[in-house]
């Protein structure tokens, strides 16, 4: 079986096993102590950012701590980034049967993939998936809060409009034991004050279910991000922001910052939690 081997470890993340782990739940248990929620909702899909840890990792844990709860539930990982690397026209899946980590193997469930074989905008690619971060950096996040054996569904997105992606997820839906994640920066390299005002305008956006009001210069991810607001918004999904800041906020200078957001989406007719 192939297993596509980390890219991005010892750069974006620490490569030693051991020491990716305290990273990790240091984070998570950082920001379980920041939210304070005593209920919370079953996340249907997540939205989280995709940077270096020590820019981008405490606003992704604010969206994966709320997951825990849900550890023996969640089963299958939809996960969704766009191409860094890589120009292509669609979605690409790989033939990898797994992706390792410094925390081991996930498993990729090629059995699910091949349903998606008969979609026009699906391609099997591998060499998008060789070198993207986007995908990579939310696994020891997964591997962290999930139960072993859970599966992976890993798509890069390339060109691909909102109808696209959101045809893709339509298929990909499942119960409860799938999780979808959709992986994205927000705006870049712009001072922090102007930033600031440009993200808050994003996420409002976001929050509206309005992928018309959000481009790649407001969110690095806008093709899978625009594709799950579409779907999203058909299906009466519910949506909480969760943290919103950027790298300036975290390990960065303040004159060409990142921006990151952590979002949950809730299927309707789910206990509303968040309770604090």
């Amino acid at each position: 079986m192939i297993i596509r081997p980390p890219a991005v470890a010892g750069t974006f993340y620490p490569d030693e096993g051991n020491t990716l782990h305290r990273m990790v739940r240091q984070m998570l248990d950082d920001a379980s102590r920041r939210q304070q929620t005593s209920s919370v909702t079953k996340s249907k899909a997540i939205i989280t950012p995709h940077a270096g840890y020590i820019y981008s990792g405490p606003i992704a844990a604010s969206v994966y701590a709320l997951l825990e709860p849900f550890r023996e539930t969640i089963r299958r990982i939809v996960l969704l980034g766009p191409s860094h690397r890589v120009a292509f026209r669609g979605l690409a899946t790989t033939s990898a049967g797994g992706y390792a980590t410094p925390l081991g193997n996930i498993k990729i469930d090629q059995t699910t993939i091949a349903t998606l074989s008969t979609l026009p905008q699906i391609t099997q690619l591998d060499a998008a998936h060789a070198d993207e971060h986007s995908i990579e950096v939310q696994l020891p996040f997964l591997q962290a809060i999930l139960q072993p054996g859970f599966t992976l569904v890993p798509l890069v997105v390339g060109d691909a409009n909102p109808e696209e992606v959101a045809t893709v997820l339509e298929r990909l839906w499942g119960g409860p034991e799938t999780l979808i994640v959709i992986s994205s920066d927000l705006s870049h390299f712009h001072d922090y004050e102007s930033a600031t005002a440009q993200d808050l305008t994003t996420s409002r956006a976001i929050e509206a279910f309005a992928p018309q009001e959000i481009s790649g210069e407001d969110a690095c991810g806008c093709r899978p991000l625009n594709g799950l607001l579409t779907i999203a918004r058909q299906k009466r999904l519910k949506i909480k922001t969760l943290d919103l800041r950027n790298s300036g906020d975290t390990a960065g200078p303040r004159d060409r910052v990142v921006g990151y957001g952590a979002y949950s989406l809730t299927e309707e007719g789910e206990q509303d939690g968040y309770a604090t």
